[in-house]
């Protein structure tokens, strides 16, 4: 069964009246979840099956620190965060796995769940990143040296959450975005060459900011970061920093930490909370949104995609346990592989496959059929007792990344 990754062909109406996902200007995978930040490579030529035991690995390396953020890769270019004792460092590697340098970004987190979580996102010859205590720093990809830092939760009056800040922040053009959630802003712009403030958006009574990360769509001749704090789902000028439109959200406990998905003129949504769990769809007006339906699927931040107007995650309570697909127009959900053959996990596509990373660290390559998923490669790459395989997998340049804590693996998925 066959479809399209990324995107089908339009008429020029149709393709300035259907919102569309903004596409960073670095190639590769620059920033968290892709160029569009959906979940989705752009890679062809990729096995199809994996052999016994999976695809062959090319390297690993060690000493990475402690944490759940993904790697992003750029050119020749290998980036990833973690936890050490005393320090968040930020590491560098070359494609075949040699280091390049390692720099520190301000306190680990030692709270509950240890470890880093916001990915790095590439732009221009630089690395932005903001750790879990809100210190946004700049670095220079070649060097790892210090262009500038601010800690936004202290600009802007906000607070930290429960399990730590672990927005991964968003570049486009000259600024680079956040979302403090606090006082004197909701989301933020700041210059990326200086982290000087280029605009704040008013803030929102009793608003704190959530787990999940920014995207950015086109929408006729505005571009629009689409994100999700406790209270509400917003919409905001990216060159004015106006919010545009805002929709409340019920998530009894702040743990909503899946990313927003554009399909079409929706925008889907999840909360997910103990006992709780929800996905929505939003319709996209004309400087307009509304929600239009909802099911109940706890989605958490193993995240979701979305392939030929369906939206596929997994689900751990609900009306559906297991890999479910949720028809975008109607929010009608379809079970397409039973909690005991993946669990809890994160997925990304690529080349008409699905990667799906359980958290129990069984890694497998999926087959969507018009039965549902077809299991077409799978190995372990954690022992599963902590269940905390939480980074996302990431496909780029033919080679699968895949990180466990304080480990880092390549491996060759070329044909």
């Amino acid at each position: 069964m066959g479809f399209a990754a990324s995107g089908w062909s339009r008429s020029a109406a149709a393709q300035e009246a259907v919102p569309s996902l903004c596409r960073s200007a670095a190639a590769d995978w620059p920033q968290w979840r892709g160029r569009h930040r959906d979940g989705i490579s752009a890679e062809t030529g990729l096995l199809q099956t994996w052999p016994e035991g999976g695809p062959k690995l090319l390297w690993k390396v060690s000493g990475i620190g402690r944490g759940y953020s993904s790697p992003i890769v750029v050119a020749n270019g290998v980036y990833i965060t973690g936890d050490e004792d005393k320090e968040l460092v930020i590491s560098a590697y070359t494609l075949d796995g040699q280091p390049r340098w390692k720099t520190a970004n301000g306190e680990p987190w030692k709270k509950s769940y240890p470890g880093a979580r916001s990915s790095c996102c590439y732009d221009d010859g630089k690395l932005y990143h903001m750790n879990a205590h809100g210190r946004l720093v700049s670095l220079d990809a070649a060097t790892g040296e210090t262009a500038w830092a601010v800690n936004v939760l202290e600009r802007y009056q906000a607070k930290n959450i429960m399990w730590g800040i672990s927005e991964s922040v968003l570049v486009d053009g000259e600024r680079v975005f956040a979302t403090p959630a606090g006082a004197k802003g909701l989301m933020v712009a700041l210059d990326k060459r200086s982290g000087a403030a280029v605009w704040a958006t008013p803030a929102l009574d009793g608003e704190h900011a959530s787990y999940s990360s920014p995207i950015l769509i086109q929408a006729g001749k505005r571009k629009l970061l689409v994100n999700s704090c406790t209270k509400y789902v917003f919409a905001v000028d990216s060159e004015t920093g106006s919010l545009v439109w805002k929709l409340p959200q019920a998530d009894p406990k702040n743990t909503v930490s899946t990313t927003p998905v554009l399909s079409g003129q929706m925008l889907l949504f999840t909360d997910a909370s103990p006992d709780y769990g929800v996905v929505f769809g939003v319709r996209l007006g004309d400087g307009a949104a509304s929600q239009v339906w909802s099911s109940e699927l706890k989605i958490t931040n193993g995240g979701t995609v979305a392939v030929d107007g369906r939206l596929y995650g997994s689900s751990t309570h609900g009306i559906m346990t297991g890999w479910a697909k949720v028809e975008v127009e109607t929010g009608n959900p379809t079970q397409v592989k039973p909690v005991g053959d993946l669990s809890d996990g994160s997925v990304i596509v690529a080349d008409g496959r699905f990667y799906c990373l359980t958290a129990r660290g069984m890694m497998t390559l999926q087959e969507l059929t018009e039965t549902g998923f077809r299991t077409a490669g799978t190995f372990r790459l954690a022992d599963g007792e902590d269940q905390d395989a939480w980074a996302h997998p990431v496909v780029c340049q033919g080679r699968l990344f895949l990180r466990h804590h304080d480990l880092l693996y390549c491996y060759d998925i070329r044909r």
